[in-house]
């Protein structure tokens, strides 16, 4: 039982798919991140279009 343990310890099979995985939520924290701020900024460029065309 000791040995099937120590086996699975050394096993590295899934860590591709963690790696893959911690990568992607990286990515997702950034993109969420530049999507708020850009998004931000989005909406007063078209608030001062929207403003301007309206006066």
């Amino acid at each position: 039982m000791l040995k099937s343990f120590t086996n699975m310890l050394r096993d590295d099979d899934g860590q591709g798919l963690v790696e893959y995985a911690l990568i992607i939520a990286l990515v997702s924290i950034v993109a969420i991140t530049a999507l708020t701020f850009l998004g931000k900024k989005a909406n007063n460029t078209l608030n001062n279009a929207a403003n301007a065309l309206s006066n």
